[in-house]
């Protein structure tokens, strides 16, 4: 039977048509899962969050001025479910700016329901800012706190400019416009400005401690020099009130805010950009469950801290770790 050249083209076409038809159908299916995972996921949150429970909110690494965490911060103070929440704070300080407005955020959020921090690997300068921020601290015994002080650093490569021979020229307005250089030695005069600066913001840090940990100047002066501290010997000089960690931050709670007991600490984070669904404990739970598999929260929120970063060695010293 010879095939003409006219049925030739129908075959092609018609074979076209299936290819597209199947694609098309498995564009369809892919958002049909990934919306079903995000309605179960949303589901499952709102169940978990639909009765009293305690927020728990971490704030790690280095603070800067993090609008999606100040964000978050502001939807928990208005969210009626939540009847406490528990800071764990885990960051060696950053930005004056960024701690100052994390600061102020928490401040608001402790006006409106009890707070308590449960300090991780350490909470110093900005970290400690903030936890002080909050109604009670808790940190292990061997946390590290304190590191109360302002730090300006500037680099000075006026000497190695000099070796290779290059030579910055600059017109400015006035003497102390875009001081210290890293081109130049700093003048007299610019170090006393930048010392100015930091002068005045460490003033400032030390009044609020006075004020939140409710010592006397003297004695928030007396730890104020940089100095970093266990959790054990923060508890004896003040800048902390036990040890211990969420579960004593939660038993303060019930003991000294009237929260119910055995209340759901469901955990909170803030939103940004590019977090997938995959990111969601609820979501992979839901995930597992199509294929047959039981998977406890705790489980899935192994398996998202494993997707999301390496595993991070806390302590005094910490080793590099190959991903090998």
């Amino acid at each position: 039977m010879t095939t003409t050249a006219d049925e030739l083209i129908d075959r092609r076409q018609l074979r076209k048509k299936v290819s597209f038809w199947r694609v098309l159908t498995f564009i369809v299916a892919a958002i049909a899962m990934i919306a079903m995972l995000m309605f179960a996921a949303r589901d499952e949150i709102f169940s978990a969050s639909n009765d009293d429970h305690i927020a728990r909110i971490k704030i790690t690494g280095v603070i800067t001025n993090d609008e999606p965490m100040l964000k978050l911060l502001e939807k928990v103070k208005e969210e009626e479910r939540i009847k406490a929440v528990v800071l764990h704070i885990s960051s060696p300080g950053g930005s004056t700016v960024g701690g100052e407005a994390m600061y102020e955020a928490v401040r608001e959020l402790s006006e409106a329901k009890p707070t308590v921090t449960s300090v991780g690997t350490l909470a110093a300068s900005a970290g400690y800012m903030i936890a002080s921020a909050t109604d009670h601290i808790v940190a292990r015994r061997s946390s590290i706190v304190g590191s109360i002080g302002v730090l300006f650093q500037y680099a000075d490569a006026s000497e190695l400019l000099d070796k290779v021979g290059v030579k910055v020229n600059s017109v400015k307005s006035s003497p102390l416009k875009a001081e210290p250089s890293p081109f130049n030695t700093a003048s007299p005069e610019a170090v006393a400005m930048i010392d100015r600066v930091i002068k005045d913001s460490y003033e400032w840090f030390v009044d609020l401690v006075t004020e939140r940990r409710d010592m006397t100047r003297l004695e928030v002066l007396a730890v104020a020099d940089g100095s970093i501290f266990t959790g054990n010997q923060a508890v004896k000089n003040g800048l902390i009130d036990e040890l211990g960690g969420q579960d004593v931050a939660v038993k303060w709670l019930e003991t000294e805010k009237d929260i119910q007991e055995d209340l759901k600490v469901i955990e909170y984070k803030p939103k940004r950009p590019g977090d997938s669904i995959f990111s969601n404990p609820a979501a992979l739970t839901y995930l597992a469950r199509q294929f047959g598999i039981e998977l406890d929260a705790s489980d899935a929120k192994e398996i998202e801290g494993a997707l999301r970063e390496r595993l991070f060695l806390d302590g005094l010293v910490s080793i590099w770790q190959s991903s090998r």
